[in-house]
């Protein structure tokens, strides 16, 4: 395995929600380098894969600004002080698709832009479904949409189902969920 780079100074800069960082770093073959990274504030997020029944999961429909469309995706969101991440998938889900689970799972991390960004979401399975609404903080409400899993290669081709932490960790369940059976 290859040895990581020797950090040799940081410089931090403040930016709205967390801070950048340039690393003046020495890769193992002597070379020199300055890289920047986006270092994330707040608590940590995650990303909810929920299974009401065997071989379906809900995804929500909901306004995205940075494309300026209505996406599908999983639901997710941040994570609040002091909140496991259980907790936070569980009120994620209560606010978002108006169902609580009653088992879940911590799957894995997922990253969205690793080479410069520290930003890492937690992707939790969330099983044994139940009714339970908590006010949330979108403007509206979510419309939900249950999809199958066999059907994940027509959700990867849609226009409006792009982000793409959704994509990754719908395919991970799928497969994590194949074993399984």
């Amino acid at each position: 395995m290859r040895r990581l780079p020797t950090i040799h100074a940081r410089e931090e800069q403040p930016l709205d929600g967390g801070r950048r960082e340039i690393l003046h770093l020495e890769f193992s073959n002597g070379e020199r380098r300055r890289y920047e990274r986006l270092v994330s504030g707040g608590h940590g997020s995650v990303i909810i894969a929920a299974v009401p029944e065997p071989g379906t999961v809900l995804l929500v429909r909901e306004y995205a600004a940075g494309t300026h469309r209505y996406e599908l995706g999983l639901p997710k969101g941040r994570m609040d002080a002091g909140e496991s991440i259980e907790d936070a998938a569980n009120r994620e889900l209560k606010e978002e698709v108006g169902m609580g689970a009653r088992r879940l799972t911590v799957l894995r991390q997922i990253t969205l832009a690793p080479t410069y960004m520290n930003h890492q979401i937690h992707l939790v399975l969330a099983e044994d479904l139940y009714p339970e609404r908590l006010p949330g903080d979108e403007p509206e409400e979510l419309e939900v949409v249950p999809w199958k899993f066999d059907a994940l290669h027509e959700l990867m081709l849609r226009e409006d189902c792009s982000e793409g932490r959704s994509l990754a960790a719908l395919f991970i369940v799928r497969e994590l969920l194949a074993r399984r059976a």
